[in-house]
């Protein structure tokens, strides 16, 4: 049976010409925590965590796709910028925001705390503790309860690619804040080196057409990883799975179309688009975080 998550009317000041706002190693502006703030008090119909998770990504269809939200200061910062998403934020974003339902906390500093969880390796704000690839954010958030990832079926309807990651560490001018500071790229390569050489399975492109076989697999508000062949990557691009009818696609920060869609092309006509991509990985929300306390929880300070 669903249950309705009843609203709180937060207490929000509103100034004009308010500057950002800082708690501790957090910068965001009044709009994000208003908006935050709405969505964490808007009454909620669920059956699932991952309808939840859906229901609260739709919310963001039509931000405007802008890169690099997190990569503006000189020195890390848990950066909240809802205004405008990467592909990466805004699954963090929703994915957060979700949790926070789920669990029944409607302050903003809960919002900040799971969104430092899920951003960065235990929890620590710093630029090489940033979960850079989705490997390693994978990883570490199936490790702290977030995700689950999803059996796919065996050879032949999947295939394997063995990683070999190095494209941060090898375009270090690509990447403001690591070119700033090049002391940083030790822990970088630290990263790359920790999943170089995994073996990732993944659902070919050319099986994707197939959606009997993926309706057994993907449901609605799984997390699509799409698999690159790009040297030195591991995976290119990430959405949530929609279901519309018989056919899948995916809801994602496009850069193509400039903002937060559902993608009208299916999934499968979407990546023979994109020669690069080889094929999709898929994790799922767990239905709870189980999650330890975390003892450097955010306040304002």
């Amino acid at each position: 049976m669903k249950r309705l998550l009843t609203p709180i009317i937060p207490f929000i000041v509103l100034l004009p010409g308010v500057t950002p706002a800082v708690f501790a190693q957090t910068i965001y502006t009044h709009a994000d925590s208003l908006w935050i703030s709405r969505r964490l008090h808007e009454p909620k119909e669920i059956s699932s965590t991952a309808e939840l998770f859906l229901s609260v990504a739709r919310q963001f269809l039509g931000k405007p796709y802008v890169a690099h939200t997190l990569d503006r200061n000189e020195y890390e910062k848990l950066v909240v910028d809802v205004q405008g998403v990467d592909c990466t934020t805004f699954i963090e974003y929703a994915l957060a925001l979700t949790f926070c339902l789920r669990e029944g906390q409607t302050d903003f500093g809960n919002f900040l705390d799971y969104l430092r969880d899920i951003r960065y390796a235990d929890g620590e704000v710093s630029y090489t503790a940033r979960n850079h690839y989705f490997t390693v954010w994978t990883e570490n958030n199936i490790g702290k309860g977030f995700v689950e990832p999803v059996k796919l079926p065996a050879s032949p309807l999947s295939a394997i690619r063995r990683l070999q990651t190095d494209y941060m560490s090898t375009h270090v001018s690509s990447y403001a804040m690591l070119n700033r500071h090049r002391e940083w790229l030790p822990g970088i390569i630290r990263m790359e080196q920790s999943i170089t050489g995994r073996q990732m399975q993944y659902i070919p492109k050319a099986k994707l057409n197939d959606h009997r076989l993926l309706r057994g697999i993907i449901r609605d508000g799984d997390i699509i990883v799409i698999v690159t062949n790009k040297k030195g990557l591991d995976t290119s691009h990430i959405g949530i799975a929609v279901w519309q009818g018989a056919t899948l696609h995916l809801l994602n920060a496009s850069q193509v179309h400039k903002k937060v869609v559902i993608e009208p092309l299916t999934l499968y006509r979407y990546m023979q688009k994109h020669p690069s991509q080889i094929g999709i990985s898929v994790v799922r929300v767990r239905e709870s975080s189980h999650r330890q306390a975390n003892t450097k929880s955010i306040q304002p300070s």
